[in-house]
């Protein structure tokens, strides 16, 4: 029963506008539906249909089109040249014309108006899309001191048109696709012809186009999982970014974008693990101020995947530090093993981070006024923590925080439980094993064929240095070869 409202296939446009709005009623669920409508009108002695969505569509634009047409019997004569006289009489820049039923059905429920003609086996269709939505505004979680305000939104039109804003250049392509048997969600491949590798191009367009699925209403995170088949791996394998400046910065270095409707995210392809690592705030200071900024990014990522095993490891053994450094341990001691308390304490901050994403806004300081005073400050006073260990656990939570790509940052919380695990059984050798461990498992990831630890294996050492340091514009002749790009160089040489 299930396949019996499903529309066959490949099916002609009938020349009779009747047998249209059948079709429509039938799989559309025209009538049945309050937003979808058609308006029927007479043009020169021939009945037109236009179908359309409310709420999706510029009513302004639709009325303005409406008068044209209607204003054509008043002016126009020639009956036999009626088509002729409708298409040219449609004032919109947009207007491609379809031949198949289920084009006119996918179309009109993606906020298009199409126009239906008697006796014309084609419909028009006029895009005058207005889909709800906010203002390009600056991200949330992307936020610098200096530089562009505007930031994607959930509207794929908007964000083409401002990533086209910045790259003006007539070799930028957006190459759409629709996505989900039921969904239908717009998906736009970007990319700059002459500089992104076409080998990488072709794998990410039949990747979007093996997607067999009824809806991707989780939009690019649901794309990500069926491109890069990531399965259980923590370790993001794509970047995400809502700054449409980061984006034309990748478009230029000769990465594949994957735009996704109703997403303000935007993929960005291949991601090695030091992309992740990035922020815009690096490029808009100085080259020594962006190489501080990045050398303490990346002292912060460490410690949010080192310091707690570390701190564990020299509690579980004080013989390892030397005289001057035995204040590290802890001062107070407590019935609860310190491993359990490091695990409470790290949980116990993942409870505060997911409470501040679901608190209302005016209850947020009342929630951090009693995380700070009743949980954490009460319970190092009934004992169940020593007080380095809140200590500890916070500078790793910040650590945590501070990188750039929230998919890494939790991807190395979970790499510190291990490592802690690791440690509280097996001690210097667990923590050298799970660090082992650890490079071996970065080393063996893939993104789209790319290898994740590059520039640093393989080993690259002028790529390294552009990961090490935030060199100046005016020097970064090249681009990453990662990317393999077909235009290797961003600006000529001197001399």
């Amino acid at each position: 029963m299930a396949e019996d409202n499903k529309p066959a296939e490949n099916i002609p446009m009938p020349s009779k506008v009747s047998e249209v709005e059948s079709y429509m009623k039938k799989y559309a669920g025209l009538g049945e539906s309050f937003d979808l409508g058609v308006r029927k009108l007479t043009v020169l002695k021939k009945e037109v249909h236009i179908y359309y969505v409310n709420g999706l569509t510029d009513a302004a634009y639709v009325i303005e089109i409406l008068e044209s047409l209607v204003d054509s019997n008043h002016w126009e004569k020639s009956y036999q040249k009626a088509v002729d006289v409708i298409k040219n009489r449609i004032v919109h820049q947009s207007v491609v014309e379809i031949d198949r039923l289920e084009k006119l059905r996918d179309e009109v429920l993606s906020g298009l108006i199409v126009i239906a003609v008697d006796g014309y086996d084609k419909g028009f269709v006029v895009d005058v899309r207005s889909y709800p939505g906010r203002q390009p505004e600056e991200p949330d979680t992307e936020k610098i001191i200096r530089g562009a305000r505007d930031g994607y939104v959930e509207n794929i039109i908007v964000n083409t048109a401002i990533t086209r804003r910045r790259i003006r250049d007539g070799r930028l392509r957006f190459e759409i696709m629709r996505i989900g048997e039921r969904s239908k969600t717009d998906v736009a491949i970007g990319y700059i012809k002459g500089i992104a590798d076409p080998d990488l191009i072709d794998i990410v367009r039949k990747e979007l186009k093996n997607i067999k699925v009824d809806g991707i209403t989780m939009s690019d995170k649901t794309v990500e999982e069926f491109i890069v088949h990531q399965g259980y791996n923590p370790y993001p394998l794509v970047r995400y970014t809502e700054r449409a400046d980061v984006a034309s910065m990748h478009l230029l270095e000769g990465h594949v974008l994957i735009y996704v409707d109703t997403s303000p995210s935007v993929i960005i392809t291949p991601a090695p693990l030091f992309h992740h690592m990035q922020h815009a705030e690096e490029y808009r200071q100085s080259p020594a101020v962006g190489t501080m900024i990045r050398w303490v990014r990346f002292l912060a990522i460490a410690a949010s995947l080192f310091l707690l095993p570390i701190w564990l490891l020299f509690c579980l053994d004080p013989s390892l530090l030397p005289d001057q450094l035995d204040f590290i341990g802890p001062n107070k001691r407590t019935h609860i093993p310190i491993i359990i308390q490091i695990f409470i304490a790290d949980i116990g901050i993942e409870f505060l981070r997911m409470a501040a994403i679901h608190t209302p806004t005016p209850l947020s300081t009342a929630m951090g006024l009693i995380a700070a005073v009743l949980i954490g400050q009460i319970a190092i006073d009934v004992g169940v923590f020593v007080p380095e260990v809140i200590l500890y656990a916070s500078v790793a939570a910040i650590g945590t925080y501070v990188t750039p790509s929230l998919e890494l940052g939790v991807a190395n919380k979970i790499a510190r439980f291990a490592l802690l695990i690791l440690v509280a059984i097996f001690k210097v050798p667990g923590l050298v094993i799970g660090i082992t461990l650890y490079i071996l498992l970065l080393t063996g990831i893939k993104a789209l064929n790319t290898p994740y630890l590059w520039p640093l294996l393989p080993f690259q050492p002028k790529a390294l240095s552009y990961i090490l340091f935030r060199r100046p514009i005016p020097g970064s002749y090249e681009r990453p070869s990662i990317v393999h790009p077909m235009d290797k160089y961003r600006q000529p040489r001197k001399g």
